[in-house]
């Protein structure tokens, strides 16, 4: 835990202000441990603690002329605190505070991103369960398939929301790390027990071993589980967007009172919050691909990663979290018509019983390559004229030979599906 401030929203975590008090905390907490070991007089330790403060703008004002971002923090915080400031960052290098305060920034944020996750698993199953038996179209290639349920549809969400919550708290628990460790991360001119006791009353572990610089595996493996999450969203939004399709309008977004579609057609109802989930998720991507790129670095370091993360880190988290929020909102709202989903399920005139009625077949006996070139032919036959699929089976002599009308309306029924709906939601935890 960080006494010195409090958590902050994500959009107000990754400022200079908040990251500054980051540095700052570390820098305290390493005088203390360095008080414990008789390095620092523990008197002095204690007025470093009551004078040490920071200004912003002069820490941008000295950056300006030595070009050293933790040099021009020191400077600012020596100028509060005075001579006794010679004990601060004793033994340190600048990527032990930088570092340090990174997985700081990121364990909060991630932290915020789980709690977005978890209130869209609620509002997907919670969803899921009042669609469950709603009957519409399933679809392959964006062509009919066989009968589903949209509570399916949503339950399908929900297990992988669960499986974004785990991939997100192991990428929590790999940025946890923090490193006060030293150039090329020796511990040459400091204990190892000042690392220890700045990680533990940061939340976080000690890396095992570092070099200047906490590796940048980590990192990526943040920002590709960002990445995946957004990807996730996508798929669920481009869903809605196919859904939200005048051809189809099964389903679509909130339109709310006073919204408008287009300047032009006054009648537009358009998709753009899922529009703009699938726009930003090519975002995460990109980011994710720039924190592969980081973790090749030269020797014990460089900073080539630093100019990237400065960019990719905040937005990726600001992103995904305002991404999250946006697609729970669409889904705890969403419009949701089943009427025009057993409508749709009629479209292709039964065709979608096609199957039941090929195993009906081979069950009576009928060899599945003479039953599949039957069923077949008939259904290019409905494909081209419109006809009703039950009918033209009922014509051919060598279907009524084998099945009976009893059997071709079983075959017809789209309870059969969906006999193991309500296992699946078990299954699912649901």
């Amino acid at each position: 835990m960080i006494p010195r401030y409090t958590r902050p929203e994500m959009g107000e975590l990754f400022t200079d202000e908040h990251r500054y008090g980051i540095w700052l905390e570390i820098e305290l907490l390493a005088c203390e441990a360095q008080a414990e070991l008789g390095v620092i007089p523990a008197e002095t330790v204690r007025t470093i603690r009551e004078k040490a403060a920071f200004d912003t703008a002069r820490i941008a004002e000295i950056e300006a002329e030595v070009r050293h971002d933790v040099i021009a923090f020191l400077t600012s915080v020596g100028e509060h605190v005075g001579p006794d400031a010679r004990f601060i960052h004793l033994g340190m290098t600048s990527s032990d505070v930088v570092d340090t305060a990174l997985s700081v920034q990121m364990k909060q944020a991630g932290e915020i991103l789980l709690k977005d996750l978890e209130g869209l698993k609620e509002v997907l199953g919670r969803r899921a369960k009042e669609f469950k038996h709603t009957v519409m179209i399933g679809r392959s290639h964006g062509i009919h398939a066989e009968p589903t349920t949209f509570g399916l549809k949503l339950a399908l969400w929900y297990d992988e929301t669960r499986r974004n919550i785990a991939r997100m708290k192991n990428a929590v628990a790999a940025i946890s790390v923090g490193q006060i460790s030293g150039a090329v991360g020796t511990f040459a001119h400091l204990s190892p027990s000042v690392e220890e006791h700045v990680c533990r009353r940061l939340g976080l572990t000690p890396a095992p071993v570092s070099t200047q610089v906490i590796q940048r595996d980590r990192h990526a493996e943040y920002l590709t589980t960002l990445a995946v999450i957004g990807s996730s969203l996508d798929k669920f939004a481009t869903e809605v967007r196919h859904l939200q399709r005048t051809e189809v309008l099964e389903a679509e977004e909130y339109f709310s009172p006073g919204q408008k579609g287009s300047s032009a057609m006054p009648h537009k109802r358009n998709p753009i919050t899922c529009e703009q989930i699938s726009g930003l998720a090519r975002v995460l991507r990109g980011n994710a691909q720039a924190a592969l790129e980081n973790v090749a670095l030269w020797h014990e370091r460089d900073i080539s990663h630093s100019s990237v993360e400065r960019i990719i880190v905040p937005d990726s988290c600001i992103v995904l979290d305002h991404m999250l929020t946006k697609f729970t909102g669409i889904i705890d709202r969403l419009l949701v018509y089943p009427e025009t989903m057993r409508k749709n399920l009629e479209i292709t005139h039964g065709l979608l019983y096609s199957q039941p009625v090929l195993l009906a077949l081979t069950k009576k006996g009928m060899k599945r390559e003479e039953a599949y070139r039957i069923v077949q032919k008939h259904a290019m036959a409905v494909w081209q004229n419109k006809l009703s699929f039950k009918e033209v089976l009922r014509t051919d002599a060598a279907v009524t030979a084998v099945l009976s009308d009893r059997d071709l309306d079983d075959a017809f029924d789209p309870a059969r599906s969906l006999a193991h709906v309500d296992h699946i939601f078990t299954r699912v935890g649901l």
